[in-house]
């Protein structure tokens, strides 16, 4: 991995290890709060290769219309078991839910 990259994965593990139980982010928040806005599918990859011995809470991180990852059917009852809830499309709701960290 270029050094560039693993820096962009180091700061998309902090933040994501950060998001509490009942919250979720977004992949376009990861991407500015790394300041690499504009990069929520480098983000998706991050997550995707991210180490399981990291024990990522990657479930509570979706979609910027609240939609989970269309492969992962898991994620929902993962989320759902935290007290996250849904509107009618089957969507995160991003209002209720979204977490707004102070500072990294």
């Amino acid at each position: 991995m270029k050094p560039m990259h693993e820096a962009f994965y180091n700061d998309v593990y902090n933040i994501v290890s950060q998001i509490p139980e009942g919250k979720v982010l977004t992949y376009g928040v990861i991407a500015d709060l790394t300041g690499w806005g504009k990069h929520q599918r480098m983000v998706g990859k991050a997550l995707k290769e991210a180490p399981a011995e990291l024990k990522l809470p990657c479930h509570r991180v979706v979609s910027s219309n609240g939609r989970t990852v269309p492969e992962w059917n898991e994620q929902i009852d993962m989320l759902r078991d935290e007290g996250i809830t849904f509107r009618n499309s089957n969507c995160v709701d991003i209002k209720r839910h979204m977490w707004r960290p102070e500072e990294f």
